[in-house]
């Protein structure tokens, strides 16, 4: 386990919105709120983590993009999100305008 954390701790990035777009189009950008480690919501999706991905479902800690969101971005392609890739999704998580 702490090899797949250090993996993915390793591939933690920076992404433009205009990044995101063509993983949002096939539906695989998961949003990750901010109170949530992106590298821990990482390690529950590869390892199977049932438990911990239902809790945070059901808590809408981890949510697809509303529309609202998409559009509200769209009208910011420098909007900029921590971004972690566990295939075949896309984990991003807004990073909070300064």
């Amino acid at each position: 386990m702490s090899d797949l954390r250090a993996e993915l701790t390793e591939i933690l990035d920076e992404a433009e919105w205009e990044w995101l777009i063509p993983h949002v189009q096939r539906d695989a950008v998961i949003l990750v709120a901010l109170e949530l480690d992106l590298v821990d919501v990482g390690v529950a999706i590869a390892s199977d983590n049932i438990p911990s991905v239902e809790q945070w479902i059901d808590k809408q800690l981890i949510t697809k993009p509303t529309t609202v969101q998409v559009g509200e971005w769209n009208g910011d392609r420098s909007k900029r999100f921590n971004t972690l890739i566990v295939q075949p999704y896309v984990l991003a998580q807004e990073i909070a305008a300064t």
